[in-house]
């Protein structure tokens, strides 16, 4: 998992802010992925932050660190791993911030864009929210 995401955010995508961080290893984050011969093919993970969400008056649970590996790409896996969560943890509210060229993908599971775009580490993002009924 810390290799597919820092392949990717830190090589591809030049990410220079802190990939590994302490929600990683909280016992309330939950860890999607699937793997293949290779390894890690697709990676996402649900981080629940009662304490930061409540001041920022956002959903506690909170999908992050998306990320589908360079020669698995177009192949749907990240719609299997949102699915999962919607199966696992949709009867609760879901956030997310979304680079805002893939925010369609988040749009297809009942993801609403909230706020404007904004930049996170170098890249443009769109917060975006899904209610607890999809709606």
């Amino acid at each position: 998992m810390a290799k597919l995401r820092s392949d990717v955010f830190f090589l591809e995508q030049r990410i220079t802010e802190e990939e590994l961080d302490r929600f990683d290893r909280q016992p309330t984050t939950r860890h999607y992925w699937t793997e293949d011969r290779d390894g890690f093919a697709a990676y996402l993970r649900v981080v629940s932050s009662e304490s930061e969400s409540a001041a920022q008056s956002a959903p506690p649970l909170s999908v992050g660190r998306v990320v589908v590996r360079p020669d698995r790409r177009g192949e749907g896996l990240a719609q299997v791993l949102i699915q999962r969560v919607i199966e696992d943890l949709g009867r609760h509210p879901l956030m997310l911030h979304s680079q805002v060229y893939v925010a369609e993908l988040y749009r297809k599971f009942g993801f609403r864009e909230v706020g404007d775009p904004f930049d996170e580490a170098g890249i443009p993002h769109i917060g975006m929210v899904r209610s607890a009924s999809g709606d």
